[in-house]
């Protein structure tokens, strides 16, 4: 999704209204609840939140410039991979075995028999369309954020086909572009 992303794939930046930020705010601290207690330091009521509106149905929200979070098409809002390995432990997470990792770090979806295979972990509670971090075997930080097509079990039952769509990696044109100018 972010492959090729830059600053010109921006159409529009639009300062939102308060009731719009207050929208923003409670969507995310319903979807993370372990970001609440920095969720004042991390989106400050004060400062001016700046939605980008971008090309494929793309939104992101920034804050100083800086993109904290995005989301697609009127889907729920996941942080951004910087976000993340500041607060690691607000997602759900998903780990894969060290075979799979460079084809994720290149922007290929997670297959299912990545995360099954010995090296690979399933939280059992990851339901389907949901936000995950995807971790690696041996690796402290997430290297990617996906959204799961199927749930946890159906993954382990199944084991063949995508289990997860990747969104955002690292070293993909979101995680390059620190801040939005």
């Amino acid at each position: 999704m972010f492959k090729k992303f830059s600053g010109e794939d921006v159409s529009a930046q639009n300062q939102v209204k308060a009731s719009v930020q207050r929208k923003i705010r409670q969507s995310i601290a319903e979807e993370y609840p372990g970001l609440e207690p920095v969720l004042d330091d991390i989106l400050p009521k004060k400062s001016p939140l700046i939605v980008a509106k971008c090309q494929n149905h793309l939104n992101l929200v920034l804050v100083n410039n800086v993109p904290l979070f995005f989301s697609v098409r009127d889907g729920p809002y996941m942080p951004t991979l910087r976000l993340l390995h500041q607060y690691p432990n607000i997602m759900k997470k998903l780990q894969v075995d060290r075979g799979a990792i460079r084809f994720v770090l290149a922007g290929a979806n997670i297959m299912c028999p990545g995360l099954t295979s010995p090296g690979g972990a399933l939280d059992e509670e990851v339901g389907a369309e949901c936000p995950v971090a995807i971790m690696a075997e041996g690796k402290q930080h997430a290297l990617a954020i996906g959204f799961t097509k199927m749930s946890a079990k159906d993954i382990k039952a199944i084991n063949k086909g995508i289990g997860v769509d990747n969104l955002h990696y690292l070293n993909d044109g979101l995680w390059k572009m620190e801040r939005l100018d």
